[in-house]
């Protein structure tokens, strides 16, 4: 399996390395107004030791992290949140889709989002699963790839201002 042109893998190292652009990111979409688990306004410092928390759940085995480059920079990032129980080995949970406000609109949301549905088929995988604040841009990227609106829930998170919003589980069927 290769990654999409631009997108790459990151191991726990690296993650490490590139924390002060994937914090830089992750304060981008907070600020621009997604709902991803965190309020406005994002300290750097809150960022970086997400990342940090990130790259230590990466070296256990729990999350495959991958970058988007546009522009020689980290423009967007995915996640998978890996099982771990025996009854759970099958699906994993498509966690934290970003792509800087400057760099929408180039597919990489469409890029990064493919090259982790491949590396979950790839590693035996038959079921993701995410949510998504209900009514985001994101629905849209994820309908059209073929993903299942499964329900929604009221009130489900706060977004960046702190005011609760609905959010939509979706799931998508992938290898065998």
């Amino acid at each position: 399996m290769t990654a999409a042109p631009g997108v790459v893998r990151l191991d726990a190292a690296r993650v490490t390395g590139h924390a002060a652009e994937l914090a830089a990111l992750l304060a981008d979409t907070v600020h621009g107004g997604a709902s991803i688990g965190f309020l406005a306004p994002l300290d750097r410092a809150e960022a970086l030791a997400w990342w940090r928390r990130r790259a230590t759940a990466v070296a256990d085995g729990g999350l495959a992290v991958w970058v988007a480059y546009a522009d020689g920079r980290v423009a967007g990032t995915v996640s998978l949140a890996l099982p771990d129980r025996p009854n759970s080995r099958h699906r994993a949970e498509l966690v934290k889709l970003m792509v800087l406000r400057e760099a929408r609109g180039r597919g990489l949301g469409r890029a990064l989002l493919a090259t982790a549905e491949e590396a979950a088929a790839a590693a035996g995988l038959t079921l993701l699963h995410l949510d998504t604040e209900t009514g985001s841009p994101a629905e849209r990227l994820y309908r059209s790839a073929g993903w299942t609106r499964a329900g929604e829930i009221p009130d489900y998170a706060a977004d960046p201002a702190g005011v609760l919003r609905p959010t939509t589980l979706y799931f998508k069927r992938i290898g065998a």
